[in-house]
């Protein structure tokens, strides 16, 4: 394991809500934690502690700055479906990487990814990146976490939740979810940091016990102590409200929930193997619900 005083850690996409719970994990580990960002809003986001830095992950001269005298790298991609562009943020990483002279990389999916090909780009962009970085003289452990908890702390699912005791998603209600918190993702990637025996690995993510529809809203309705029932969300007006918030990238992310419908086990993947190799243990689903403000809803969470 590096020494603190070692470590130099990047962590990209650090003003978002996944990138910014494994700045803070990092950092409150001890290690420098160099905050990559894309936008001047995005520095203010950057957790206390680290050190912003703006690059365009388009701009090949930006990121390797960015990646200078960096000795770990915790990466995900921004919500950008565009298969060449997508490409060519990921070739820019890689080849900074390599640079670098990096000692781990740790690549964050944010999704699992189907067995098959898809032919839909917001899961094909994620396995093509995959393959990038997991070349051989590129140690890097890929991440494939499923759907987040904190999802459910977006207004749209958090108002019909407490005024209508609804629990109302764009997945099928039939279909069990193993789901995991940004804080759960946040300790896997600083596991997996510290563990270059494992470079090369892919690990499914996900919390301790895969649930379907109506068992979430049981799981809500006893630590809330209200009546709360699943409502199974069409995607298409899921894509809806989310293109009000994230505009053009909802229609990406619907269509996941889309494909789900058909490949009802795509998150219901055993998660164990990845938790043991990396020495983790997720946190419970009561525990986090009961963890939650949930008279302040939270915003857009992926």
């Amino acid at each position: 394991m590096a020494m603190a005083q070692h470590r130099h850690d990047l962590v990209t996409g650090a003003g978002g809500a996944q990138g910014g719970a494994v700045a803070r994990r990092l950092l409150a580990a001890g290690h420098q934690v160099r905050g990559l960002v894309r936008t001047a809003a995005g520095r203010q986001r950057v957790p206390v502690g680290a050190r912003p830095h703006t690059a365009d992950l388009g701009d090949s001269a930006a990121v390797e700055a960015a990646f200078d005298t960096v000795t770990h790298a915790a990466l995900h991609l921004p919500l950008v479906h565009d298969p060449a562009a997508a490409a060519h943020h990921v070739a820019n990483m890689a080849a900074a990487a390599r640079a670098a002279g990096l000692e781990q990389i740790v690549y964050s999916t944010g999704n699992r990814i189907p067995a098959a090909p898809t032919g839909i780009a917001a899961f094909e962009t994620l396995r093509a990146a995959a393959a990038t970085l997991l070349a051989p003289d590129l140690p890097t452990v890929v991440l494939r976490p499923p759907v987040f908890l904190d999802n459910l702390r977006a207004p749209w699912v958090t108002g019909p939740l407490l005024h209508e005791g609804v629990l109302r998603y764009p997945l099928p209600a039939a279909a069990p979810v193993a789901w995991l918190s940004h804080d759960d993702l946040a300790a896997a990637t600083a596991a997996a940091l510290d563990r270059p025996d494992l470079a090369g690995c892919s690990l499914d993510l996900g919390g301790p016990e895969a649930l379907t529809g109506p068992q979430l809203a049981r799981a809500f309705s006893d630590v809330l102590d209200r009546p709360v029932r699943y409502e199974e969300q069409d995607p298409d007006a899921f894509e809806a409200g989310l293109s009000a918030v994230l505009g053009p990238a909802a229609t990406g992310i619907a269509d996941t929930y889309r494909h789900a419908a058909a490949d009802p086990a795509l998150y219901a993947a055993d998660p164990a193997p990845a938790h043991q190799a990396l020495g983790i243990e997720p946190t419970p689903l009561r525990t986090w619900i009961a963890a939650q403000p949930w008279h302040a809803p939270a915003g857009a969470a992926r």
